[in-house]
């Protein structure tokens, strides 16, 4: 037969707190309920800092985007280059019907060098297009290196929400399991209900499909990470730190002052836009001809009577003519025009973009940092208490076991509600961190 001083002595036991906080029942705590405690003891804790450091290093993505800043780089110099000279030898005025070299005056063996010199100002603009070109991509580099950590960021904060609430219905499994054991001692003793009985078995009938809904959403959260991580495989079991809760101070406007300044994906749009600007002044450079300069030596042999004749020497100048600007120039300097606005239109799409998702994700962060709080202060300590009213008022009998019940799942709900917010608030940090273009810790050059 199980006493009321029994049943009283487990119920108090069960009703410790998840972060340990000390109740007017801890002092009952058994031994049977600490060794139950989940824990993650012997398991190695994966800080989020390695992991950034690792996605850095390996991400196809980061690296595939490195290696187009690397080749844009490469791209400058060419640019602005001389065309290749043209080397050139042969016969000139040599007649048919005779000996080619010595019978005629003006035949000679010659050798002839060329060299294209484009209009003054083009060789600039060409080298300004392809530094621009490479500015937006080494911008774009930046920004896909901010979103993957953002990626790996969002991930790592989704598993280790997954791991805290698997423990905390590990936790509130294992006071339900001993709640049934009470209900089913005094149901057998004639002092409780089969209902009683069957409200427990079915609340831990619940704990057990949310064990398996967590289950099933680990390995997706898994497969993310693994993807932002560059891994092809995912090498045993990553547990991550327990959520973080710092609070940040979130100016908005000052969040779009810091964005419209450092987020990579605007300063890449502005780095196009001179891009273009540099393009159409380039393309209207084509009005003017380009210059081909021709410097040839001829050797001349000898005459049949042995007459020496002085070698020649020959220099040219030749220009091309842009005469088909209808058809050739003039749609050119159309379409950089449009390329041009079309830069300073995205530039404004994204600016505004940008600015709705920060006040979105200010909000955001804003309301689950208020709902931490306001749990943490208010609504489980005053939970908790509850439960313990519940708990002496069912020692006295003047309350009934489903009574009980309700309030310790209440509870475990406002626990639940406690560790998604401190989830959601650091993930909308992560969002606002991609916005407004902080550079990852890792690649910040220590002073």
């Amino acid at each position: 037969m199980i006493s009321n001083g029994m049943i009283a002595v487990w119920i108090a036991g069960a009703m410790i707190p998840l972060d340990g906080q000390a109740g007017a029942s801890n002092s009952a705590y058994p031994m049977m309920f600490q060794q139950y405690k989940p824990t993650v003891s012997g398991k190695q804790i994966t800080p989020l800092t390695p992991l950034i450091t690792e996605a850095l290093q390996n991400n196809p993505e980061i690296q595939a985007s490195l290696r187009e800043r690397e080749a844009a780089q490469q791209r400058i110099s060419p640019a602005e280059a001389l065309d290749d000279p043209m080397l050139e030898a042969g016969v000139i005025n040599a007649p048919l019907a005779s000996s080619p070299f010595n019978r005629e005056d003006m035949t000679m063996k010659m050798i002839g060098l060329s060299q294209r010199f484009p209009f003054p100002g083009k060789r600039g603009l060409r080298k300004e297009v392809a530094s621009k070109d490479a500015e937006a991509i080494s911008y774009g580099y930046q920004e896909t290196v901010n979103r993957v950590v953002r990626d790996l960021r969002i991930a790592y904060f989704d598993l280790g929400l997954i791991v805290e609430m698997t423990q905390l219905v590990e936790k509130n499994k294992l006071i339900l399991e001993h709640f049934l054991q009470i209900a089913e001692g005094r149901y057998q003793v004639g002092e409780g209900s089969q209902a009683d009985v069957l409200k427990a078995q079915t609340q831990i009938s619940r704990m057990l499909d949310e064990l398996l809904r967590l289950a099933r959403e680990r390995p997706m959260i898994e497969a993310e990470l693994i993807r932002a991580l560059g891994r092809s495989t995912y090498a045993g079991e990553l547990i991550p730190e327990p959520l973080p809760m710092h609070q940040t101070s979130l100016n908005l406007e000052s969040l779009r002052e810091r964005a419209m300044t450092q987020r990579p994906q605007l300063l890449a749009l502005q780095s196009l836009t001179a891009r273009n600007k540099k393009a159409v002044e380039l393309v209207q450079k084509e009005y003017y001809p380009d210059f081909d300069v021709r410097l040839s030596y001829g050797q001349r042999d000898r005459m049949l009577d042995n007459t020496s004749r002085p070698d020649m020497i020959s220099l040219t100048v030749a220009v091309n003519l842009p005469i088909w600007r209808n058809s050739k120039i003039e749609p050119r300097i159309a379409e950089s025009q449009a390329m041009h606005h079309q830069a300073l239109d995205l530039y404004q799409v994204q600016t505004n973009e940008i600015a709705a998702k920060l006040r979105q994700q200010g909000a955001t962060a804003e309301q689950n940092l208020k709902s931490v709080q306001l749990y943490q202060t208010t609504i489980l300590p005053q939970a908790r208490l509850t439960v313990e009213s519940a708990l002496a008022a069912y020692r006295v009998n003047r309350v009934d076991f489903l009574t009980l019940l309700d309030s310790q799942m209440t509870v475990f709900n406002y626990e639940i509600n406690l560790v998604t917010a401190i989830a959601n608030y650091n993930k909308a940090l992560a969002e606002i961190d991609l916005l407004t273009g902080k550079i990852p810790d890792e690649l910040v050059p220590p002073h």
